[in-house]
């Protein structure tokens, strides 16, 4: 077993939210929880539908990484997309 698929399985393991965050400030630095922070809200706009310059603008990110963002969402095995979808389609 690898490195990741170890974070993984103890991620998968932790159910306890309080745990899990002490476990994300442990592992990673402040600013890369910014960049995991602002990775899901970006994936989370574009879901929605809110124009990729827009997002650029008001989120001040390189329209790169919103493309990239916006290429994971277009394919139809994405786990961001499922869970997006499980999120957000059955509001209605």
């Amino acid at each position: 077993m690898d490195n990741l698929d170890e974070i993984i399985d103890i991620f998968n393991r932790t159910t306890d939210k309080k745990k899990m965050r002490s476990l994300f400030q442990e592992l990673f630095t402040d600013a890369e929880l910014k960049d995991i922070s602002k990775r899901w809200f970006l994936m989370k706009e574009l879901y929605q539908g809110k124009p990729q310059r827009k997002i650029a603008k008001e989120m001040e990110i390189s329209l790169c990484k919103i493309t990239r963002g916006s290429k994971i969402l277009k394919n139809a095995n994405s786990e961001f997309r499922a869970i997006l979808s499980d999120m957000y389609d059955d509001l209605d």
